[in-house]
C-alpha cells in the first residue's frame, strides 16, 4: 500500500518533536526497509526547507531535503490537483491540496496528526499510532 506523509509527520521526526518523533521514526524505518511505499507532497518540501532554515545552515537544511528526495516519492502539485483541493470540500486549503496530491499520485492512505483536518478525505487517514498498529 502506498502512502503520503503528512508533513507534520515528517516534522515529529526532523525537528525531534517529543512524543511524537518516536512513532515519525518508526515509520521512516519501514521507508528505509522498503515496507513501505511512501509519498511527500511537493509542498511538503518547500515547508520543511523553509522551517528547517530556521534552526540550521542552509546547506545543512538542503541536506535533509536531499536524503528525503532519496526516501520518498515526490507527489507533484499541478493545475489540476489545485483545482481538485478547492472542490473537494476539505477546509484547509494545504491539507486539501496533500490529499489531492496523494490521491492523484495513487496512495491508498494518508498518514497525519491532524486527521480532523481531513474529516471531506475521501482516502483513509491514520494517526501515526493507528498506521504501525496494522
Amino acid at each position: 500500500m502506498k502512502v503520503m506523509l503528512d508533513t507534520n509527520v515528517v516534522l515529529d521526526l526532523l525537528l525531534q518533536r517529543e512524543p511524537f518523533d518516536m512513532q515519525a521514526a518508526q515509520i521512516f524505518t519501514l521507508v528505509e526497509t522498503s515496507h513501505l511505499d511512501a509519498a511527500l507532497c511537493a509542498t511538503t518540501f518547500t515547508t520543511i526547507d523553509y522551517l528547517l532554515n530556521q534552526s540550521m545552515s542552509k546547506n545543512r537544511a538542503r541536506k535533509v531535503v536531499g536524503k528525503l528526495l532519496d526516501l520518498f516519492e515526490v507527489s507533484p502539485v499541478n493545475r489540476a490537483i489545485i483545482q481538485s483541493a478547492a472542490l473537494s470540500g476539505i477546509t484547509d486549503f494545504e491539507d486539501a491540496v496533500l490529499h489531492e496530491s496523494a490521491r492523484l499520485s495513487n496512495c491508498k492512505a494518508i498518514i497525519t496528526r491532524n486527521g480532523k483536518d481531513f474529516k471531506k478525505a475521501t482516502l483513509t487517514i491514520y494517526d501515526p499510532n493507528e498506521f504501525l498498529a496494522l
